[in-house]
């Protein structure tokens, strides 16, 4: 099968090269063996299904149901995301040779399954629930929802309580108790994004005479892939849920942003620019993108 196929990875890292070492043979001994697998694996296998899945196989102990296509390249690519295993091959390739190719990299494609899956629990774990009494963070701290009609909170709609300490701090809502998610949501949404360009203003305002830069926009963005961006006429995107983070995070992408002013690419000099006013970038640009961002 290596012979006749050139297997690509699209993503992740490639599989480990040394293969694991022999495990000792136990000595025999009276009585039933122990089961090979955990009975509980066992019972209840793995399961990784592809919401458009068109072709399964069991590998090892789990199911995996994969989208597979065929289409113009000349070796079969694996790609797993959040739906589930993606498989593409080229027209000549038989389908009994494509199943074959997912055997061969079934460690691989299982680790990753499973690596993805579990990702997805943990930010599905995230989701806010938005009703009376719902908690997000802001600046890194729990903010709890709470619903009073009787204050007319003019202008804004919303206040926050001073609190103290590093408590959960109230977010009190000009709504109804009777108010539904949907408004509950774009409550608290509209209140972040007027915090967001108030913060984003000031770390701003800090951070160009630093650089030795001059910023002359700000758009609150929302797109779904990127924190922030610059151009060159001095404008600066940051999405506005980055105050769900704590401010040295925030400071971080703000730095970052004011720094491509000076160098529009991610050279060794840019990340020198980005130093000199944030020397801890390496940990907050991980946390950043380790840390999973509330689900709305």
């Amino acid at each position: 099968m290596r012979g006749l196929l050139q297997l690509t990875l699209d993503f992740f890292d490639p599989p480990a090269i040394n293969p694991s070492p022999p495990v000792p043979r136990a000595p025999a001994r009276e009585g039933p063996s122990p089961p090979a697998i955990p009975l509980a694996d066992a019972l209840s296998p793995a399961n990784f299904i592809h919401p458009r899945a068109t072709r399964e196989l069991l590998l090892g102990n789990a199911r995996v149901a994969y989208e597979f296509a065929r289409g113009k390249r000349r070796t079969i690519g694996f790609v797993v995301g959040a739906e589930g295993l993606s498989v593409r091959a080229p027209r000549w390739v038989a389908l009994r040779d494509v199943d074959a190719a997912v055997r061969e990299k079934s460690s691989w494609i299982l680790r990753k399954l499973a690596e993805t899956q579990q990702r997805h629990a943990k930010l599905e774990a995230t989701r806010i629930d938005w009703k009376d009494g719902a908690v997000f963070p802001f600046l890194g701290q729990p903010v709890e929802v709470r619903l009073e009609p009787q204050h007319g909170f003019v202008g804004v709609g919303a206040v926050l309580d001073a609190g103290s300490g590093e408590g959960t701090r109230i977010l009190r809502l000009a709504l109804a108790n009777s108010a539904g998610p949907e408004q509950i949501r774009d409550g608290a949404q509209a209140w972040l994004m007027r915090q967001a360009r108030r913060i984003f203003i000031e770390r701003l305002d800090h951070f160009a005479p630093k650089l030795g830069v001059k910023w002359t926009k700000l758009s609150l963005s929302n797109a779904s892939t990127r924190w922030g961006s610059a151009s060159a006429d001095g404008t600066i995107r940051l999405h506005w849920r980055l105050v769900h983070f704590g401010m040295p995070v925030v400071d971080y992408v703000v730095a970052h942003e004011l720094a491509h002013l000076r160098v529009m690419d991610h050279s060794p000099r840019f990340w020198e620019t980005v130093e000199s006013v944030v020397p801890d970038y390496g940990t907050l640009r991980k946390q950043l993108k380790d840390q999973p961002v509330p689900k709305w």
